[in-house]
């Protein structure tokens, strides 16, 4: 600001150097202009910079080192020659004021009021760092010779405790001296970490490609390579193996397929067994009725004809004679019966129809057999 504000003035007319000495005098202003606004209090306004870490008093935040503000600078005291400087700056985060004071004689800043520090202070004995001597040590060397002496006897000591350190040290430095050679090799070595980086996310990209996955692949271990190795997988039987099978076994299937009977014996022996009881059954009934069986008698005989004229088949020839000797019989068998015994005699009618037709179904299927011997 100051190069930029120095350059191209302009001195009106009425200017007089002998007068007004300055233009800051013409115009009654002072140099540093609004920083020097409280400079008749004693306060010059500057730009403070936090020395360390510190909590604010008034809303606990946390001020990290470095962190600027517009502080205002004022002289509270003065340590031998060296004066004491007080900085007052307001929080940027609130409305508090905090104040913060040089300490010369520990070259180091105090917090006066509104925040404090935050702790991150070590011995520097501890830590191994050149500690300097103090204005009474100095003052003791200068005018006291026997500690002059006892302080030149513990410096040779701590010479030779760190005269391997040193050694180390220059030796480390020799070793690093061609920083030429060292920094190719390490570009060589890092080229070739790269490539081979690349080349096994290359095979693992192509794996997850053919798999179809989505997974972060883990480097490969020599023992599950090993098993890996080891371990066969194979299929007992391929796809043409199966749709061999799936043929022959339709070549082998019946074109026609026999309708399951509806009875619960399937095999051709419980049928049999279900043919022999039944016509045992109706050769009884026939010996009951006075038939005789196929076996006594032939089909063709008149005995037979003349027995099975009397069935009716449901188709029978209207005879005049016949129906007149009907109605008699008729007659006279209501005529012989009681009034209460019709329920019984229908109930013989029925039970008589019944067999009859049973008897007719096994004629039936007799004559059906033997047509086909």
């Amino acid at each position: 600001m100051g190069e930029r504000k120095g350059v191209n003035k302009y001195y009106p007319p009425d200017f007089d150097p002998a007068k007004h000495k300055s233009l800051d005098k013409y115009r009654g202003t002072h140099p540093l202009r609004e920083r020097a606004r409280k400079l008749h209090m004693g306060i010059l306004i500057i730009r403070f910079e936090m020395p360390y870490n510190i909590w604010c008093g008034g809303c606990n935040s946390h001020i990290g080192m470095g962190v600027r503000y517009n502080a205002e600078k004022s002289k509270v005291g003065m340590y031998y020659t060296t004066p004491i400087y007080k900085f007052r700056m307001k929080c940027h985060l609130c409305d508090n004021h905090f104040e913060i004071k040089t300490d010369p004689q520990n070259h180091d800043y105090v917090i006066i009021s509104g925040a404090r520090r935050k702790e991150q202070r070590w011995d520097p004995k501890e830590n191994e760092q050149i500690v300097p001597e103090d204005k009474a040590s100095q003052k003791k060397l200068a005018t006291d010779a026997m500690y002059k002496l006892e302080h030149g006897v513990d410096d040779k000591a701590k010479v030779k405790a760190t005269a391997p350190n040193l050694r180390q040290i220059e030796q480390i430095q020799s070793q690093y001296k061609d920083d030429y050679m060292l920094n190719k090799l390490a570009r060589q070595k890092f080229r070739g970490e790269k490539k081979s980086i690349k080349i096994a996310q290359d095979a693992d990209n192509a794996l997850l490609a053919r798999s179809s996955l989505d997974i972060e692949l883990v480097e490969e271990n020599p023992e599950d390579v090993r098993l890996a190795g080891l371990m066969k997988y194979s299929i007992t039987e391929s796809y043409e193996e199966k749709q061999k099978q799936k043929r022959e076994e339709i070549e082998a299937r019946p074109l026609f397929q026999a309708k399951s009977p509806t009875t619960t014996a399937t095999s051709p022996t419980d049928i049999k067994q279900l043919t022999n009881k039944d016509t045992s059954h109706a050769l009884e009934i026939k010996k009951k009725l006075g038939i005789g069986s196929r076996t006594n008698s032939s089909p063709f005989s008149t005995a037979t004809v003349a027995k099975r004229s009397n069935i009716n088949f449901g188709i029978v020839r209207k005879d005049k004679t016949m129906n007149d000797t009907n109605e008699k019989v008729h007659e006279k068998s209501s005529s012989n019966l009681n009034p209460g015994d019709d329920d019984q005699c229908s109930d013989t009618v029925i039970q008589t129809k019944n067999a009859l037709n049973c008897l007719i179904s096994s004629y039936a299927e007799s004559d059906s057999s033997g047509s086909d011997v």
